[in-house]
């Protein structure tokens, strides 16, 4: 069985290097800990003994699946419907209405990093709530795109399905019945909400350019595993992904501060939010 004290020093610098080339996550010191909590059930799935096997492996690309499978385990992160609340308050109590008053096209939304769905789930269930209260809305025909690096991930997301479980945080019970039906004991999202949202994959490494330009990005939680060279570059990159004046959404630990000048920072009795200059 893999365990941290069985990853040498220089295997575990080998896999920093290769993770951090594949998808920017940059791995700390002491953290081989967290390569056995994820890489463990893949390794045994696979007969592969070590992570120096699994190295090679890779690099041999063979079997062909195998690089994608690491970049899943070591990516997928928690999420939740209405993570954090304050950011979705933003968006509906301000953002919309904002959005409303100005713009002519359709709007866009990105969700990038959107693991298993739960956030453009949620951003197409306020804008739902929204559009009932505003019949005549402009943002009715809003798109939302949503994007991960990990192909199992988006999977789960596309189907729209989930177990009991995944439903108790952040999801009222007013919600439940509006926007989910029950199928076998499981919660399908209602076709409402899913029929807004388009699902990706994009490595944020890599090229936006094919995405378009959006009115509203969240990229929330993800830049905290990056180096500051990496957020440097992704998030002049997302600036340019914005209209003028459109708005980026951050984790609560996470700052433009010393990376773009590309943003004004702007509080509201909710939160705060970034706009686009």
């Amino acid at each position: 069985m893999l365990q941290g004290n069985n990853i040498s020093q220089a295997d575990y610098e080998r896999f920093r290097l290769f993770l951090e080339q594949a998808c920017g996550i940059v791995l700390g010191d002491g953290k081989q800990y967290l390569i056995v909590s994820r890489l463990t059930k893949l390794l045994r799935d696979e007969a592969i003994p070590s992570v120096a096997d699994l190295l090679n492996a890779i690099q041999r690309g063979h079997p062909r699946h195998l690089r994608d499978s690491v970049i899943d385990a070591m990516t997928t992160n928690e999420t939740s419907w209405f993570r954090d609340g304050g950011p979705f308050e933003v968006f509906e109590k301000m953002t919309l209405a904002d959005l409303e008053s100005r713009i002519t096209a359709p709007c866009k939304i990105w969700s990038a990093a959107c693991s298993s769905g739960q956030e453009p789930y949620t951003i197409s269930m306020i804008l739902s709530e929204y559009n009932r209260k505003k019949p005549d809305s402009k943002l009715k025909s809003t798109q939302i795109i949503a994007t991960d690096i990990s192909n199992s991930m988006l999977a789960l997301a596309k189907r729209g399905v989930y177990e009991e479980h995944a439903l108790v945080r952040g999801i009222s019970a007013t919600r439940r019945q509006q926007f989910f039906k029950s199928i076998e004991g499981r919660w399908q999202i209602a076709d409402e909400v899913k029929q807004r949202v388009q699902f990706r994959e994009q490595n944020l490494l890599q090229s936006y350019t094919g995405l378009g330009r959006f009115d509203v990005i969240f990229c929330r939680n993800v830049l905290i595993y990056f180096s500051m060279q990496r957020k440097t570059d992704i998030l002049t990159r997302l600036a340019q992904a914005l209209n003028p004046g459109g708005y980026l959404f951050l984790g609560a630990s996470e700052t433009i501060s010393g990376y773009t000048d590309a943003f004004d920072l702007q509080r509201t009795p909710h939160g705060v939010v970034y706009r686009r200059r």
